[in-house]
């Protein structure tokens, strides 16, 4: 068993697939249009199912915005450099919402990021991950 996708519910399906692929890096893998069923999907990743689990970002036609509740917590990706990561980020228009730096008590690097949706994600500092 393996975990294939995740899937987060977006306002703007184009401001959402702009935020990770140009903000984050991603490839936008496919895409799916239900107009009958009233919604629209982009997968988003670093790569394809089955080496690497996606992104299904949902678009709920007339739907722009959601309550966040308080059970998500974030989505984690290893990054080779924390603090170049950011500044990336950071340059191509994405919010840093925990600069990057050891998490309390250890010594791993970590940052946070938030999506235009509100969506947290943590970029966790792995040497040797790919660029």
């Amino acid at each position: 068993m393996r975990i294939l996708h995740t899937m987060l519910r977006v306002g703007d399906l184009q401001r959402a697939i702009d935020f990770y692929t140009k903000v984050l890096g991603m490839t936008l893998l496919r895409t799916t249009e239900r107009p009958e069923q009233k919604y629209s999907l982009a997968f988003v990743g670093y790569g394809k199912n089955p080496e690497h689990a996606e992104l299904e970002l949902t678009y709920n036609h007339g739907v722009d915005q959601y309550e966040m509740g308080s059970a998500y917590g974030h989505i984690a990706i290893a990054v080779p450099d924390a603090y170049a990561a950011c500044e990336k980020i950071r340059a191509a228009g994405g919010n840093i919402t925990r600069e990057p730096g050891p998490v309390k008590g250890g010594n791993t690097v970590i940052a946070f990021v938030t999506d235009p949706d509100g969506y947290k994600i943590e970029l966790i500092q792995r040497e040797g991950e790919p660029g």
